[in-house]
């Protein structure tokens, strides 16, 4: 009787082509979505029918991450399969609520100068926990299918996250407001693809990356890792500081004495003209902008070697035993 048998010296290189996989095609998914998202809003917004308010924030929430995770999925090595997607977005996406969400609670109880890199240590720290989880039986590690990954890790978390925001902008101190309710999933939208996937998908190419380093073939805790977690603990906390370094920018430019002093002793800031405002939302928008440029920069410097005909993954041919 014949059996099949893999041996360690079998182990042959296998060299990327650069070309997607097939797969799930992710404009189909966005162009599909966005259809059914808008069609659910405004039969809302006719009828009245507040059932469908729980629809509005699912497909809302999850439709721009389910694209971007459909198009990663595509340049990622076989054994990065769609069962092994779909796990990491959703069990990596819960795992990483829960985790920052009893975290953040636990040690962030007073807000402080501090708050936005502690989040950011917090929420990069159990998103890469979540990667480290479910990727540790795979075969074998590469940058690339690190990438993909923790791309969908951060996606499923960005995802729940959004549902969360856009179940709280829901309610107001008049009452229900699906205005609000859109208008924050439709912001959500458009920031996610620079937010939580991008900076998880820079931490599993790190993280995927230690394994060639390691004796066992297993990703390790190594400095390269840390020094990467600090990049994407700095650019989260830039990220979520943008409004508070935005405030503090346009006072140091357009600032009065007297808005000075009243915020020192109040904590207020009066007498606000509408150039300072304008300034704000300039400086706001161009400090969100200047975070996402630097991650999108990194991702593509990361990315690009790996399509130019390097050996990305082994392949194991399997023989005959007699």
């Amino acid at each position: 009787m014949k059996s099949l048998s893999i041996s360690h010296a079998d182990v042959v290189p296998h060299t990327s082509t650069g070309r997607p996989r097939p797969g799930p095609s992710w404009v189909r998914i966005f162009l599909g979505g966005s259809v059914l998202w808008a069609a659910t809003v405004v039969v809302t917004f006719v009828t009245g029918n507040s059932n469908l308010v729980p629809t509005i924030i699912l497909v809302g929430s999850f439709l721009v991450p389910v694209t971007f995770v459909a198009f990663a999925f595509r340049h990622g090595d076989a054994v990065i399969t769609a069962q092994r997607v779909f796990t990491a977005f959703v069990y990596g996406g819960v795992l990483g609520v829960l985790g920052a969400s009893l975290l953040e609670s636990a040690f962030l109880t007073h807000a402080s100068g501090w708050t936005y890199p502690a989040i950011g240590l917090i929420e990069e720290g159990v998103k890469l926990a979540a990667l480290w989880l479910v990727a540790r039986r795979l075969p074998f590690y590469t940058r690339r299918d690190g990438m993909v990954l923790g791309a969908a890790v951060g996606f499923g978390f960005a995802a729940l996250e959004s549902a969360g925001y856009a179940f709280n902008a829901l309610f107001t101190s008049r009452g229900l407001s699906l205005l609000n309710l859109v208008e924050t999933e439709a912001l959500r939208a458009v920031l996610a693809p620079v937010g939580h996937g991008l900076w998880t998908a820079l931490l599993g190419g790190a993280l995927f990356a230690t394994a060639a380093r390691s004796r066992s073939g297993r990703p390790r805790l190594r400095t390269p890792l840390l020094g990467w977690y600090a990049v994407v603990v700095a650019l989260h906390a830039l990220w979520d500081a943008s409004q508070v370094l935005a405030v503090w920018l346009t006072l140091l430019l357009t600032g009065t004495r007297g808005q000075w002093t009243s915020i020192v002793r109040l904590g207020e800031l009066p007498g606000v003209t509408q150039a300072q405002v304008h300034t704000f939302t300039v400086l706001n928008w161009g400090l969100l902008a200047v975070d996402a440029l630097i991650g999108l920069s990194l991702l593509l410097l990361r990315w690009t070697p790996l399509g130019r005909g390097r050996a990305t993954a082994p392949v194991l041919p399997l023989r005959h035993v007699g």
